[in-house]
């Protein structure tokens, strides 16, 4: 409550990081994407070292809202 998830993957330095083909959006930080090739394991890989960073480095901890293209 008053973050916003973008904002703290930011601070933590995880703009355009990224796990195989998934990585950090660099245009919004709250949302990952597929370079191309990612797999579900890389894009599950990168998510959870993101929420692990992201608690260790703030102590929040992020929830996964998983949306299909054109959902959002």
């Amino acid at each position: 409550v008053g973050a916003f998830a973008a904002a703290l993957i930011d601070q933590c330095g995880l703009r355009g990081y990224r796990h195989g083909g998934a990585a950090v959006s660099e245009k919004h930080c709250g949302f990952v994407i597929n370079g191309g090739n990612a797999t579900a394991s890389d894009v599950m890989a990168l998510c959870g070292h993101i929420r692990k960073t992201v608690l260790e480095q703030s102590g929040v901890e992020l929830e996964m809202e998983v949306k299909r293209w054109g959902e959002f």
